[in-house]
């Protein structure tokens, strides 16, 4: 059964202040704390420090270090409600939005946004059953051409398993030797590939020996009988373009993959049955979120 609805009110509520938020991470990080030198277990909060001591004062626990957290002298709190808002947003959070929010500068908000992105890296999953593959052109414009419409553009390539997950990246251009790599150790055999009619699917199609249907987007052919179709994939796409265009506005090349793949995190966790929110703390606590 899925948790109760978080909201901002029951998030104060929660994380009233620094210290409930150190509590936390302390408990996620240390669930057993044990001093190795005295073998004390019962650790209090360093009165003017971001640590907790045990009772003869041998060790010090620091829940921050480590963690994305780690080299902020932004409030602890305000890293969390900043998790949240971003957790909670369909189509993300800007920067200046963050600015507002948290009372925060500007570059401070960027670069808390671009933290709590690192939580939502994954690495590529395995598909199997129906696949659909799709390649699109979106803003953080670049030099030269690297595709069909991509002039000036970059392009984010993706795999989509019908009612499963879903792999994107960023690729130079949509040859099937760039191609090829991103799908044929994410894809298992006997799937079924499902594109549009660009050439280098037919060619990754038989490479990789996998059955392959197309759509013929210029003949304005987009589903089949037999349920072939791109359309799940290209929902996707819709919805990262009215994000980068609506929410973010404008986005360096060198920084897209980040909201890539924060799109990805939001859509493979769409059927999830803990908080995304609670999903990124998580994070924080495990190998995932350390590095600042």
């Amino acid at each position: 059964m899925k948790s109760p609805r978080l909201t901002i009110l029951n998030f104060h509520k929660t994380f009233p202040d620094n210290d409930t938020c150190l509590r936390f991470l302390l408990s996620a990080r240390f669930p057993r704390p044990k001093c190795k030198t005295c073998g004390g277990t019962k650790f209090y909060k360093h009165p003017t420090r971001a640590c907790f001591t045990c009772a003869k004062g041998c060790t010090h626990l620091w829940p921050k270090e480590g963690t994305i957290f780690g080299h902020s002298s932004t409030d602890l709190v305000k890293w969390f409600f900043a998790i949240f808002l971003m957790s909670q947003s369909r189509n993300g959070v800007a920067a200046k939005e963050l600015e507002r929010a948290l009372g925060v500068t500007y570059k401070c908000a960027f670069r808390i946004g671009h933290q709590v992105r690192k939580l939502m890296k994954d690495n590529a999953f395995a598909l199997f059953g129906e696949i659909e593959a799709d390649e699109t052109a979106v803003g953080g414009k670049r030099k030269g051409k690297r595709g069909r419409g991509a002039e000036g553009k970059t392009i984010v390539f993706g795999q989509l398993q019908r009612k499963g997950m879903m792999n994107a990246a960023i690729v130079e251009n949509v040859k099937a030797a760039t191609l090829i790599p991103h799908m044929q150790d994410n894809i298992a055999k006997g799937s079924k590939l499902m594109t549009d009619e660009l050439k280098s699917y037919k060619k990754i199609a038989r490479l990789l020996e996998m059955e392959h249907d197309t759509v013929v987007h210029g003949a304005k052919q987009y589903a089949k009988e037999n349920g072939t179709h791109t359309n799940t994939i290209e929902g996707f796409w819709s919805q990262l373009k009215r994000s980068l265009d609506g929410t973010h506005h404008i986005i360096s090349p060198k920084m897209l993959h980040a909201y890539v793949s924060e799109f990805q995190w939001r859509y493979n966790n769409r059927q999830s049955m803990t908080h995304l929110f609670e999903l990124l703390l998580s994070r924080v606590s495990s190998r995932q979120g350390l590095g600042a």
